[in-house]
């Protein structure tokens, strides 16, 4: 018997409500602030695990790929196409890392803030 349920996935970032609504670009939903600081913003609506956005006034993002760190956590997104998929989140922000080997089924990018993220197809 599990000792508890994963409530959501919370990221770091210098700006939660933009970072939070470039996710909700990706995956729907509409950001929702905690309180009137913003300081914790939920993306509500979406389908899957709960996301959540923290201010972090010190955040500093994870270099990846790096040998001297880890990227700590990354987001997997599965997408239908890669390359449509790709051009939408390049627009809306994201950075390409890695595309690797073309015949691969997945990408490396990062969010505004920093955070690695991939989009897969099945």
């Amino acid at each position: 018997m599990p000792i508890a349920t994963l409530r959501a996935v919370a990221l770091d970032c210098p700006d939660p409500l933009a970072l939070a609504r470039f996710y909700a670009a990706i995956l729907g939903g509409e950001p929702e602030a905690e309180d009137e600081t913003g300081r914790w913003i939920d993306l509500e609506g979406h389908e899957g695990t709960s996301l959540a956005f923290q201010a972090a006034p010190g955040h500093v993002p994870p270099v990846w790929p790096s040998t001297d760190g880890s990227q700590q956590l990354h987001l997997d997104l599965t997408v239908e196409d890669l390359d449509t998929a790709e051009a939408q989140v390049l627009a809306l922000g994201a950075t390409l890392l890695d595309t690797g080997d073309p015949t691969r089924k997945w990408r490396v990018y990062s969010d505004p803030a920093g955070h690695p993220f991939c989009l897969c197809v099945d």
